[in-house]
């Protein structure tokens, strides 16, 4: 008998992430690596594992997720999208939890460009009075 499969995707600044979620044991595999070793920081771990606390399925699902581009904040965000998405396909009740936590929505924040005569996105170049 086929295994079920849910796959999802999210984005965060630059960072995109690909989530196959299906019925397991919990373990969750980033890029071929434990989760607690790629993800190294525990606010990031907070961050991704809010989709699963508010939906109690934490231990029931094996997640196999693959990341590419941005840091380690932009990398968690993407998963964290991913992850809530790939819920809710799962399971519909899923979904009404996760829109009310505000989880399926992208963060549309992203880096400023620079602009031609200034040093940055908003700096100016030092002003010469004489």
């Amino acid at each position: 008998m086929e295994t079920v499969k849910y796959g999802a995707t999210g984005r965060r600044k630059t960072s995109v992430a690909r989530v196959n979620l299906k019925p397991g044991t919990g373990q969750i595999r980033i890029n071929k690596l434990p989760f607690e070793q790629y993800f190294c920081n525990e606010i990031d771990r907070v961050v991704i594992l809010e989709p699963m606390n508010i939906t109690n399925t934490i231990n029931k699902f094996d997640l196999d997720v693959k990341i590419t581009g941005g840091g380690t904040t932009g990398q968690a965000g993407a998963m964290r999208l991913a992850l809530a998405r790939a819920l809710s396909v799962c399971d519909p009740e899923n979904k009404k939890l996760l829109k009310k936590g505000e989880l399926l929505s992208r963060d549309p924040r992203m880096k400023e460009r620079k602009k031609p005569g200034q040093k940055g996105a908003r700096k100016k170049f030092q002003w010469v009075k004489r």
